[in-house]
């Protein structure tokens, strides 16, 4: 996997990703920034989460689940010396679905955490991470065909 940041000007960088798409990080302007991007610490926050997300999906649907909604709420909580690594996550998943089994959406927040998503691995190499889910039954009508 490969990835380059090039400097804008400021505190703002373009990142490129080895597949082709790019992002704009900035600092506050307390720092120097213009606040025109996402800061690069949030990014690995926003990182973690797509990457659970991606693993919660996909273990779902091979449990042949009805699985039609995902939303991650995270916080996390950072040292206050340098390095300023994460010491505290919270991700409160919000699982939408139609019949969806508790025992099946935990175990696959569970396999995420412990042996799918390599983010929560390095993650969890400096900060205590908590995971929690609640369902949400879609009531969506199936469309007629």
């Amino acid at each position: 996997m490969k990835a380059r940041v090039q400097w804008l000007d400021g505190r703002a960088f373009v990142g490129e990703s080895g597949s082709g798409h790019a992002v704009v990080m900035d600092g506050a302007p307390e720092a120097g920034g213009r606040n025109i991007g996402v800061r690069p610490m949030e990014m690995m926050l926003l990182g973690l989460g797509g990457c659970t997300a991606f693993d919660i999906v996909m273990i779902l649907e091979r449990m042949r689940e009805k699985v039609t909604g995902l939303d991650i709420a995270l916080e996390g909580q950072r040292a206050s010396e340098d390095p300023k690594v994460f010491t505290d996550v919270k991700l409160v998943y919000k699982v939408k679905g139609r019949g969806l089994k508790p025992a099946n959406v935990e175990r696959a927040v569970n396999l995420s955490a412990e042996k799918y998503c390599s983010a929560s691995a390095m993650f969890g190499k400096t900060a205590k991470i908590e995971h929690s889910f609640e369902i949400v039954e879609d009531e969506a009508q199936p469309s007629l065909p």
